[in-house]
């Protein structure tokens, strides 16, 4: 849960609201509070302000992070799906924090504040790289930035899609798939499987 979120401590006092739209400082991503069941039209209205008022190069991705779960009825599926919100009440942005952008951000209708802020006039923590990767790779989103962190010989644990829980060493990757080679063991054997990218941990 995002409450289980560490947060890194960057906040500076804040003074006068500004209007400097230029890029100052690095991307990161923050977290978002809004209203439970709000979280796609929180969304869309940040999407709407980025572009109205120019803020492309400070705001860059707004995720709601969702996935497919199956219907039931009765404890038994009924072969349709629907989307879960994985993090009710939250949005996750990926932005430069600079004081417009904060601020712009903040009075976005529909956000009532951003985690790790204490208030106060003091900018919000951002969320750690290595916890927000498993936000993006979840929602099927990598970058190269994580294809980095990863190399040949590292073991790794397969965390969700029809491998999941299955844990071996990488022998290959492929950023232009997307795709990794594992080597893992199945029935005493050792077996080259391949998963997507986003489909793995470090272990």
């Amino acid at each position: 849960m995002v409450d289980d979120i560490k947060f890194t401590d960057s906040s500076t006092d804040i003074g006068d609201e500004t209007s400097d739209k230029s890029a100052k400082g690095e991307k990161a991503w923050y977290v978002v509070n809004s209203y439970s069941t709000h979280e796609k039209k929180v969304a869309e209205n940040l999407k709407r302000r980025i572009e109205t008022m120019g803020l492309e190069n400070l705001i860059f991705r707004i995720i709601v992070a969702e996935t497919e779960v199956p219907v039931m009825k009765d404890g038994v599926a009924t072969g349709k799906t629907r989307m879960k919100n994985l993090y009710p009440g939250y949005v996750f942005v990926e932005m430069i924090m600079s004081d417009y952008a904060w601020y712009v951000v903040r009075n976005t209708p529909g956000v009532t504040g951003f985690v790790g802020s204490s208030g106060k006039g003091t900018k919000p923590f951002p969320v750690p790289r290595e916890q927000i990767e498993p936000v993006l790779k979840r929602m099927g989103m990598v970058d190269d930035s994580m294809y980095d962190r990863y190399n040949e010989g590292d073991f790794v644990k397969v965390i969700h899609g029809p491998l999941e829980g299955t844990e071996g060493k990488i022998i290959a990757i492929n950023k232009e798939t997307g795709q990794v080679d594992v080597e893992a063991i199945f029935f005493g054997r050792s077996t080259k499987i391949e998963v997507d990218f986003s489909e793995i941990e470090r272990i």
